[in-house]
């Protein structure tokens, strides 16, 4: 049914782009009655009552019975029919791979996570993530033929139109996206980290999410993701987001992106580490160096730290926070979003980092445009990126 499916929904028939408009209604609003199809699409009631029994037999959407109304005739109620195709999402990280499998509903079925992986920019590397996806893929009870994409979340400039990344697997002309399909035999895209982390927070949120909203990726760098009228931007080239490469300090640090005074050499988990240790080396204390010397720490050493209310970690963490509150500020002032999320690694620190960014974006924003916007901490934490992937990748497929 799978390829099928896909064939048959992309034909650019007009009846296909009115199936592709229903699915798309399901994707994003959940089930639905005949009646509130032809209302929200605009065609009448007998077009829409043709297109779902085609959409049944076909098997792609389902019957799921009679909505429970008060008084009158009980309409059905139809869905997504979740057995239909399936979808993954695949995170590359620099020590690690996460996977995450969505059926066509967008009910996860499966995620794992931390899959030891070396990432380096090399044919081998490709390859080796390759055998990994298709070793997943053959752990699962699912049939391979109603895979319908695979979404490949990667770090640094992506451009999801053509494919191409220039950050990871840039060593050849041709596209990221086709060198992986040509290897798993399957439809593959790519797109930006901080995009998809986004993505899997605004459709996954236990409340539903606005439709406009600022995502900030506060990991070892520091990303951007926006959602407009509930769609991601892109921007012209698939590179917009690049919040941490603006100028923000006269530091003289050296970003990873070549220039001085990135904003993220000071608000990144880049930064929380180097300051640590810095910090450490200059003769401050900290619970680590009861455990650990100063060459053998890592970042998680230091989340674990705040954990445990160590002093130098926290006020750390809490420096970052008031800057990057003011950096959100500026942000708030532009965008007048309805609600910002904080997600990526550094989000763990919970309220040790929110409460100085929502004090520092009190002090840096319009008031009128700060009490417009909710400032939140991500609800998927890890999971977000993964989960984001394959959502995305069902609504690459099918969303118009």
């Amino acid at each position: 049914m799978g390829q099928a499916l896909l064939e048959e929904i992309q034909k650019g028939t007009k009846n296909a782009t009115m199936k592709r408009r229903i699915v798309t209604h399901f994707i994003y609003n959940g089930d639905a009655t005949i009646t509130d199809l032809a209302k929200d699409m605009d065609l009448s009631i007998p077009t829409i009552t043709k297109l779902i029994d085609e959409m049944c037999s076909d098997g792609y959407v389902d019957d799921n019975g009679k909505l429970e109304t008060n008084g009158g005739r009980h309409p059905n109620l139809y869905g997504l029919n979740p057995d239909a195709a399936y979808f993954l999402g695949v995170v590359v990280s620099k020590s690690y791979l996460n996977f995450c499998v969505v059926n066509f509903r967008g009910d996860v079925l499966d995620y794992k996570s931390h899959i030891p992986f070396v990432k380096e920019n090399s044919v081998e590397c490709l390859d080796r993530m390759c055998s990994e996806i298709l070793a997943y893929i053959d752990s699962l009870p699912y049939n391979k033929d109603k895979y319908l994409n695979v979404c490949i979340s990667l770090h640094g400039r992506v451009n999801p139109y053509t494919g191409c990344s220039f950050g990871t697997f840039n060593f050849a002309q041709t596209p990221v996206s086709e060198m992986v399909s040509e290897r798993i035999g399957l439809n593959v895209c790519i797109d930006n980290d901080s995009r998809t982390t986004a993505y899997g927070e605004y459709m996954k949120h236990s409340v539903k999410c606005p439709k406009n909203v600022i995502f900030i990726n506060l990991s070892w760098g520091l990303g951007l993701a926006i959602i407009i009228d509930g769609k991601l931007y892109n921007g012209m080239s698939g590179f917009a987001g690049e919040f941490g490469h603006n100028y923000g300090y006269d530091n003289q640090q050296i970003c990873h992106c070549g220039k001085k005074g990135c904003i993220e050499t000071e608000v990144s988990c880049y930064a929380l580490y180097r300051k640590f240790i810095e910090r450490l080396k200059k003769g401050e204390s900290s619970v680590i160096l009861n455990e650990k010397k100063i060459e053998d720490i890592t970042l998680d050493d230091i989340f674990d730290a705040v954990a445990r209310e160590d002093v130098l970690a926290i006020e750390l963490v809490e420096e970052i926070g008031r800057e990057l509150g003011r950096h959100i500020g500026s942000l708030i002032n532009i965008f007048n979003p309805e609600q910002v999320i904080i997600g990526g690694e550094l989000s763990i620190a919970g309220d040790y980092l929110l409460h100085p960014v929502i004090s520092a974006i009190r002090k840096y924003t319009l008031n009128m445009m700060y009490r417009d916007s909710d400032i939140i901490l991500s609800e998927l934490k890890e999971s977000a990126n993964a989960i984001g992937s394959a959502l995305l990748a069902r609504s690459n497929v099918f969303v118009i």
